[in-house]
């Protein structure tokens, strides 16, 4: 027994010893945007369609506006894409021809989301996006 402690206090002190002198691991590459998305954009009845890019954290991409556009989908918080719910009691207010979607990773969740201007329902949903959709008074064929 005498001849085992001295072997197991070195093991101890060894290991004790090696543990304070780690080096820490390699960064790792930066990670992906926790939104990427591309939008786009059918204005209907004949007008020219648009594709936009958009990224946060870092803000960037060729949207008119990112900056503006990520603020309000942190704002939107995680219902931004969730559609109308089924059962929603929507006004048959027609607002346009148009429609969009917005495809891609948001918060880092795949998102595929379609957008329209068929009712009053898909028309606040659209709105409440602006301008990560644009204002659909720019889209109307008067606008």
């Amino acid at each position: 027994m005498t001849r085992l402690l001295p072997a197991v206090l070195l093991t101890l002190v060894g290991a004790v010893g090696c543990s304070g002198t780690a080096t820490p691991p390699p960064s790792s590459p930066s990670a992906p945007p926790e939104t990427s998305l591309t939008v786009s954009v059918d204005p209907g009845s004949g007008g020219t369609s648009t594709v936009a890019t958009l990224t946060c954290d870092p803000v960037g991409g060729d949207h008119p506006d990112p900056a503006a556009a990520c603020r309000t989908l942190a704002q939107a918080g995680s219902d931004a894409f969730a559609p109308v719910p089924r059962d929603a009691m929507c006004g048959q207010i027609y607002g346009g021809p148009a429609t969009a979607t917005v495809v891609g990773t948001w918060q880092q969740r795949p998102i595929d989301a379609s957008f329209s201007l068929v009712d009053s329902c898909q028309i606040k949903r659209w709105e409440g996006l602006v301008p990560v959709l644009p204002d659909p008074t720019s889209l109307s064929p008067t606008g």
